[in-house]
């Protein structure tokens, strides 16, 4: 029964989380359509090239449609990243992602193109960076993705340890702005890569995976948290016994090391079977050896 609740929990847990999603890709694209390709910047990454892609359609084809078409090529090309990312990260992650994915190219290609700034490019690339960036590393916090070198981006960072998002974006960009030299002026590429170096250091700022965090929690009650969390959180567990001084209670130390945005799930366990439990945190911990960054 007990466990039954807790799935149950945890359910309406990850839809609340799922409608934040919903809401920061609504503000990715405003910050998209109506800042930055109004002001002709090239937002960098996969979306970038299907920026280029687009203007090359347009521009050098003759096709001639009443939406941006890069969203759609957007999505087409997340297919088969998505499709190799299955067998490499958790399907909770992915199943996100693609319903995040799909607003995205919805919302991308309702929104209109119309200048919010008109005239003013650098004011259009450093607030749409920022709105961005948010964005991203909001949808990244809460479990889910954008798509595109964001996932390539997470799969880098499982194997280095050093990585994170922010900077594969910005090193894959540098294909982008290459390109973006050849075709366009080089105001185009001062702005566009204005733009990626505000967005990348948004996310860094915003997206939590990079904090390691060493939490220890003082309980009675070990056997149930401990399931919950090397089972929910994937998490492994240190545990020794301790005795208080001033009651001379025995009780048990759990010590679980984790990155910040796995906290609000780590406090929901426990304080679900213990809310007389203690947790001390101890945040941004320098953790050397195996330890794996989730996402």
């Amino acid at each position: 029964m007990v466990r039954m609740r807790m799935k149950e929990k945890l359910l309406l847990n990850e839809s609340g989380k799922t409608a934040q999603c919903v809401v920061a890709v609504m503000a990715y694209a405003l910050g998209i359509n109506l800042l930055a390709v109004p002001s002709g910047i090239y937002c960098g990454g996969l979306f970038g090239l299907c920026q280029l892609f687009r203007t090359v359609l347009v521009e050098y084809f003759g096709l001639t449609i009443h939406f941006d078409i890069a969203s759609v090529i957007y999505y087409a090309l997340n297919v088969p990243i998505l499709i190799f990312a299955w067998f490499k990260i958790s399907r909770r992650f992915l199943v996100k992602t693609v319903i995040t994915l799909s607003f995205m190219t919805l919302f991308l290609a309702m929104i209109p193109t119309w200048g919010l700034l008109p005239g003013d490019r650098m004011a259009s690339c450093v607030v749409s960076g920022i709105i961005c960036g948010t964005s991203t590393g909001v949808i990244l916090r809460l479990g889910s993705s954008a798509g595109g070198f964001d996932i390539i981006g997470l799969l880098l960072i499982m194997r280095r340890r050093d990585m994170s998002v922010g900077k594969v974006s910005l090193l894959m960009n540098a294909l982008l702005f290459l390109l973006c030299g050849f075709i366009f002026d080089i105001q185009v590429v001062i702005y566009s890569m204005i733009y990626t170096a505000v967005y990348s250091f948004t996310v860094d700022k915003v997206h939590y995976q990079n904090i390691a965090v060493e939490a220890k929690i003082i309980t009675k009650k070990t056997g149930a948290i401990e399931q919950d969390i090397m089972t929910q959180l994937q998490r492994g567990i240190t545990k020794w016994n301790c005795v208080g001084s001033y009651t001379g209670a025995e009780s048990h130390v759990l010590c679980v090391l984790l990155s910040k945005y796995e906290l609000p799930q780590l406090r929901q366990i426990v304080r679900y079977y213990d809310p007389d439990a203690f947790i001390v945190l101890n945040e941004n911990v320098h953790v050397q050896g195996n330890f794996l960054k989730r996402l």
